[in-house]
C-alpha cells in the first residue's frame, strides 16, 4: 500500500518519478517554489536567534549601530504579546515557516492540475502568516512598543514575500477549477 502522504500529494507517481520532477523540473512554477523554500530559510534563520533568547538561552539581541529607528529586540521580543500565544512566538513562528517549506516541497510540479488543493493551502496559510506580520509591522513595533526589531522585519519581509510566491500557482489552479 503506499504511503497516504504520498498519494495525497503526488498520486500515481513514484518516489524516483518525484524526485526527477521536483529536481529537474525548470518551469515557472518549481522556480516560485524553490524561491519559497529559499526564503522560509532566511525566516527560520532570524527567529531562530530570537527562539534562542526567548527561550533565555541568549540574554541580549544585538541591534544595529544606529539611533534611528529606535531599535530594541530585547523589549520587542519579551513583550506580554510575543508570548500571548502560551508560548514564545519566535518557534510557533519557525513552525509556519516550515509549514510553507513542507505544502511548497510537495507534489509535482504540475501539481495545480491534480492537487489544486496544495498551492491554495499554501497560499490560504502564507495570507495568515502575512496577516500576523503586518499586525507586529505596522501596529505592534510602531504603535504599542515604539521599537523595532531587525529579526522581526526580516521575518515579515519573508512571509510578504512567501504569500506572494504562492499567488501565481494558486491562480492556475483556481482557474483550472472553474474549468
Amino acid at each position: 500500500m503506499k504511503n497516504p502522504l504520498m498519494w495525497a500529494t503526488s498520486g500515481d507517481l513514484s518516489p524516483s518519478d518525484l524526485r526527477r520532477a521536483i529536481q529537474e523540473d525548470d518551469g515557472r512554477d518549481m522556480a516560485l517554489r524553490r524561491a519559497i523554500t529559499a526564503v522560509s530559510l532566511v525566516g527560520i534563520t532570524s527567529m531562530a536567534v530570537v527562539s534562542l533568547f526567548q527561550m533565555g538561552a541568549i540574554k541580549h539581541l544585538p541591534d544595529p549601530p544606529t539611533k534611528r529607528p529606535n531599535w530594541r529586540s530585547d523589549q520587542v521580543n519579551s513583550s506580554d504579546e510575543a508570548y500571548g500565544w502560551g508560548m514564545p512566538d519566535a518557534p510557533l513562528t519557525v513552525f509556519a515557516h516550515g509549514a510553507n517549506m513542507s505544502l511548497a516541497a510537495a507534489g509535482p510540479p504540475d501539481r495545480w492540475r491534480n492537487r489544486p488543493w496544495l498551492p491554495v493551502l499554501a497560499t490560504l496559510g502564507a495570507a495568515a502568516q502575512a496577516a500576523v506580520a503586518a499586525k507586529y509591522l505596522f501596529y505592534q513595533m510602531p504603535k504599542v512598543e515604539k521599537a523595532w526589531c531587525p529579526y522581526c522585519i526580516v521575518d515579515a519581509l519573508t512571509h510578504f514575500a512567501t504569500l506572494a510566491l504562492t499567488v501565481p500557482e494558486t491562480v492556475k489552479a483556481v482557474r483550472g477549477l472553474s474549468r
